[in-house]
């Protein structure tokens, strides 16, 4: 399993020399900008005791861009079933490449806007894509369970809407310091996990 973590970073730098879906900069610090802090949801779900229930279950990466989390999750996950979703079709077009390259049948990836789909899945997982109340609006009527979202940032004034906007039940909100669980990673510091239950 963790042999195609592995394979990760030369099929990512393969493709984003022909099609740029990944900043150069970014491309530098491959491994912790992307795979590890995708794999941040793993690490919050191993935490929280809820792993168990997440490896069996459907789920959505909403505005997967090239392919995180989902594609670092579908790695550690084979049981759980992934689609993986964005409007741009050069990202998609990577994504699902990456996808085929690991051979990994748990991934579907379609080109298409989130509010588009008429189907509902378990989790609703999201990195980086848009403020809050706009994951909900896209993502809250597909999502049966929880919305699982990477952000960066001050996050009061987003989780205070959204909990308005949407009528979230207090408690239903939770948010997990990414930077605190890894002092020694600069880069993680300011980024948190945000987990919205139904």
């Amino acid at each position: 399993m963790p042999d195609k973590l592995q394979q990760l970073e030369p099929l990512y730098r393969e493709w984003n020399a022909k099609i740029n879906v990944i900043s150069r900069k970014d491309m530098d610090a491959f491994w912790t900008h992307h795979v590890l802090h995708s794999l941040a949801i793993a690490e919050y779900l191993k935490l929280t005791g809820e792993e168990d229930e997440f490896s069996r279950s459907t789920v959505l990466d909403l505005g997967t861009g090239g392919g995180f989390p989902g594609i670092p999750l579908a790695v550690s996950y084979p049981e759980a079933k992934f689609t993986l979703c964005d409007s741009i079709g050069k990202k998609t077009l990577v994504a699902g490449e990456v996808a085929k390259a690991l051979e990994l049948p748990n991934v579907e990836v379609i080109t298409a806007r989130a509010e588009s789909l008429s189907r509902d899945f378990d989790y609703v997982v999201s990195r980086a894509v848009a403020p809050l109340p706009d994951l909900l609006k896209w993502s809250w009527k597909h999502c049966r369970k929880a919305l699982i979202c990477l952000k960066g940032g001050d996050l009061a004034e987003e989780i205070a809407t959204a909990m308005g906007r949407f009528r979230l039940q207090k408690g239903s909100v939770y948010i997990w310091d990414i930077g605190a669980a890894h002092p020694d990673e600069p880069w993680f510091q300011g980024k948190y996990l945000l987990m919205l239950r139904k």
